[in-house]
């Protein structure tokens, strides 16, 4: 079974142990069995470094950490220091793109640095070709993918066929919400379900897949995160047939 479950920042922003208190108790079906634990503004990372001991993650099958998606180049040593002394062995680091400064900083992280597709925000990492430059500069990474970014910049999902086709390979985590138009994480809609279900023969069984899909609320109800669970689950299930109808046989960008 692939391992779905949230990200903290979706659940409780800048509050981990808040996050797993409300995953906390899902059991059957419903159970999370993945977790990212999120620092995406730099002054959340030092809250996460301190919460991390006392969490329980042994009944997760996956868990990764995703890195502030701003810092200055003065700050950059620093915070990828801190990430590789703190952060335990075998945890990805997703890092976006265009974040970094100096390409250099992030190589000792080798495969264990998971680069992440942008939205259409972003001037870098949209597209394959732009990723393709990033992995140039850093050959070991890996690669998550946000399919909710990708069918914002192209909602025939054709570029989310052409990244899982050139960078499968890399593939070492999924992200999953409906991205709108100002780049905000929301919950998943029907539509959006069946627009991934295209690509979704192209994602092997076991990545496991992170839920981005912002709930954090003051009385948020479990049946909210089981219910965003389970189209995830539906949206990676994949179509009978081609994964992307018009693609020709050679695999050509149309």
């Amino acid at each position: 079974m692939r391992p779905i479950g949230y990200s903290t920042g979706a659940l409780a922003p800048g509050d981990v142990p808040a996050a797993f208190a409300r995953m906390g108790g899902l059991t059957g079906p419903g159970r999370a069995r993945a977790v990212e634990l999120s620092a995406l503004r730099l002054e959340e990372l030092g809250p996460l470094i301190a919460a991390l001991p006392g969490l329980d993650l042994a009944g997760f099958a996956h868990v990764s950490v995703h890195a502030p998606s701003r810092f200055s180049r003065e700050e950059e040593a620093r915070l990828a220091e801190a990430l590789a002394v703190f952060v335990p062995l075998g945890f990805p680091v997703v890092l976006h793109p265009d974040a970094i400064h100096d390409f250099a900083v992030w190589r000792r992280f080798g495969r264990g640095l998971c680069i992440e597709n942008m939205d259409r925000r972003k001037p870098v990492g949209r597209t394959v070709l732009e990723l393709g430059r990033i992995f140039d500069r850093l050959p070991e990474a890996s690669f998550c993918f946000d399919i909710g970014h990708a069918h914002q910049v192209d909602r025939t999902m054709h570029e989310a066929y052409f990244l899982l086709r050139e960078l499968g390979a890399r593939l070492a985590q999924i992200h999953i919400s409906e991205v709108s138009t100002r780049g905000k994480h929301g919950p998943l809609s029907r539509s959006a379900v069946m627009a991934f279900r295209k690509v979704a023969d192209w994602v092997p069984a076991e990545v496991p897949v992170v839920i981005e899909a912002s709930l954090s609320a003051p009385r948020l109800r479990r049946w909210e995160i089981e219910e965003q669970m389970s189209l995830a689950a539906e949206a990676l299930e994949g179509l009978s047939g081609d994964p992307i109808a018009g693609i020709g046989a050679g695999g050509e960008r149309p």
